[in-house]
This record gives structure tokens, C-alpha cells and sequence, in this order.
């Protein structure tokens, strides 16, 4: 034994490989040499030796030092990088409610990144859910626990998605393609998501496609959308460089800007609202600023009992939205 095998604990493999000049003569079993033309006791020790190394088997010894090493290459990890993935984030929002989630389905398919539902519901997404797996989109049936952490909420009816944001469309882009016949919100510091989801039910009932905000993503936030039932995917968010040069660019283009006031206005009974118009609303607590009723083409109240002095701004959209529709269709 070699001198590097001294003091080792493996064990040393044996191996029985065949000489390749002689693999046809065998003499019997290449291991324990019977069987076969053995020689005769007579024969000499020279004689028995020659005829073992013409044995088509020989021994050969190897260290485990030598033998094979078979060497994997360290798995390469993707590394994603943190701005990619803020940046996804910041175009994405949840959606929750089951009329919510129906209404976008109809209306953007492609828009859905990732879906969470629990059993229940899950009967009334079947067609959602082919298509989410035909297009490969992750999603999950979980249980009521784990969806209030997928949508941050309890409310979340049975379904959430993740979508890619609906972003709004500049005042320039909506007039290039207005119709004669037209009302659009205007709604200056609004921002209770609730109010802003009842609102867009009322526009999406009465006909008012687009609304013009300071901030699009409000119209998308997640209460939002599920409190408009629906109500979001039928109506555009308009944007401007600030809020009234909005109300200015509308006006040039042929709309008529009307202003609404608890307290002073004309009443709304007894009001003319025109064909293309603005409705421009304001906060409940302090109404609309004095430079944007300055804005006005026309002023409207809602006449009422007195009892209280103003309607929740969703109301008040309500009624003013389902007169423009009785006047005008």
C-alpha cells in the first residue's frame, strides 16, 4: 500500500476490471479462478503463475482521494432589485367587494395582478378564475383570516385583487374627445374614500363619466371602489396642473362651470342646468373656496326643510346628478 493511503480510515475500493489484450480466453469464474481448463497439480509454480496473469481480470486498488469528484455549481439566486420592486407597488392598489371585483373583471381582465378568495364565493367567480388560470395570474382560496391580511380590511366581501391602477387622463386628452351632450364632476378637496365611492355609484347611475380630482389614486383606493359597488370602472379620473385651471380649460372648451352652496344659489328646483356642464363640489365642512366660486357660471342650492344645515356631499351629488339627467334625457 502506497504510502499515502497510511493512516487513513476509508476504505480502500477494489475493483475487478478486465485486461483488454486477452478478454476472450477465460479460464472459469474471473473472480475465484475454478471452473474452466485448471491446471494440473504437476504443473510448476512458474506455470501457475504465468497462467494467472493471462487472466482476462486483474485487481486494481484506489484511494478515495482518487476518486471521481462531481462538483455542482452554486445556484444562481435572481436578485431583484428594491427600486423595481417600489416602483410596482406604487402602480398597483387593492380591490375589494364582490360587485367591485365583477365590475372590474368585465370591464379590464388584463388590469388583475393576483386574486385572493374564500370558498364561498368562489362558485360566483368560476369564469374568473378560468381565466385567471388560462393567463396564468397567481391566485389563492383562503380562508376569511388570511384574506383580511391579503386586503387590509374585514369588509372584504370574499374577494380582493391586486390590479395595476387606472391612471387619470389629462383634461387636454378628455376634451379632444367630448360630446355635446355631458356632465363632469369637478370635487375640490374631497377625500373620504366612502364619499368618493358613493359618489362615483351616483355617476356611474346617472351618466357622469368623468371627474375631475387634484389626486387620481383617491379614486382607486380600495374602500373607494368596493362603497361604488361597481360604479369606479364606469368613470374616468381627469387630471390638470392644478385644480383650476381645470375648471379654466373646461370652460374654454364650451362647459359651463356650476357651482353648488348650502346657503346662497339659486334653488335647484327652480334652476335650468344646461346640456355640457361642470359640477363642481366642495368638502362638507367648508364647502368650495372663494376663488373656485368666483369660477362659477352658475351657483345652485339644494332647497329642502331647513331642519339641517347641509346634505353629506355623496347626497348632495345624487340629487343634483338624477335633475341634470331628468332636464337633459
Amino acid at each position: 500500500m502506497s504510502d499515502d493511503l497510511k493512516g487513513k480510515s476509508s476504505k480502500v475500493k477494489v475493483m475487478y476490471v478486465r485486461n483488454e489484450d486477452d478478454t476472450r480466453q477465460r479460464t472459469g469464474n474471473p473472480r475465484t479462478g475454478k471452473g474452466g481448463r485448471s491446471p494440473s497439480r504437476q504443473q510448476e509454480p512458474g506455470r501457475r503463475q504465468e497462467e494467472k496473469s493471462r487472466s482476462p481480470w486483474r485487481t486494481v486498488s484506489r484511494s478515495p482521494a482518487e476518486e471521481p469528484q462531481t462538483t455542482k455549481e452554486p445556484a444562481v439566486r435572481n436578485i431583484v432589485d428594491p427600486e423595481v420592486i417600489r416602483k410596482q407597488r406604487q402602480e398597483e392598489t387593492r380591490v375589494y367587494g364582490e360587485n367591485a371585483c365583477q365590475a372590474l373583471f368585465q370591464s379590464r381582465p388584463e388590469a388583475i395582478v393576483r386574486a385572493w378568495f374564500v370558498q364561498s364565493v368562489t362558485p360566483r367567480f368560476r369564469e374568473t378564475l378560468r381565466w385567471l388560470a388560462a393567463n396564468r395570474k397567481a391566485y389563492h382560496v383562503v380562508d376569511d383570516a388570511e384574506l383580511v391580511k391579503a386586503a387590509g380590511t374585514e369588509h372584504h366581501g370574499g374577494v380582493c385583487f391586486i390590479i395595476k391602477k387606472h391612471m387619470g387622463q389629462d383634461v387636454a386628452d378628455w376634451l379632444a374627445n367630448a360630446g355635446e351632450k355631458e356632465c363632469v364632476l369637478a370635487l375640490e378637496n374631497v377625500g373620504n374614500p366612502h364619499n368618493l365611492g358613493a359618489i362615483m355609484r351616483s355617476c356611474a347611475h346617472f351618466g357622469a363619466k368623468g371627474i375631475l380630482v387634484d389626486d387620481a389614486s383617491l379614486l382607486e383606493s380600495g374602500a373607494a371602489v368596493r362603497t361604488a359597488e361597481g360604479g369606479a370602472e364606469h368613470v374616468q379620473a381627469i387630471t390638470s396642473n392644478s385644480f383650476a385651471a381645470g375648471l379654466d380649460a373646461f370652460r374654454k372648451a364650451g362647459y359651463s362651470i356650476v357651482t353648488t352652496s348650502s346657503h346662497t344659489g339659486t334653488p335647484l328646483s327652480t334652476t335650468e342646468l344646461p346640456k355640457k356642464m361642470v359640477l363642481v363640489l366642495g368638502q362638507e365642512s367648508d364647502g368650495l373656496t372663494e376663488s373656485t366660486l368666483k369660477q362659477g357660471d352658475i351657483s345652485v342650492s339644494i332647497d329642502g326643510t331647513g331642519n339641517v344645515e347641509s346634505l353629506n356631499v355623496s347626497v348632495a351629488t345624487g340629487i343634483l346628478l338624477a335633475q341634470w339627467w331628468r332636464q337633459n334625457h
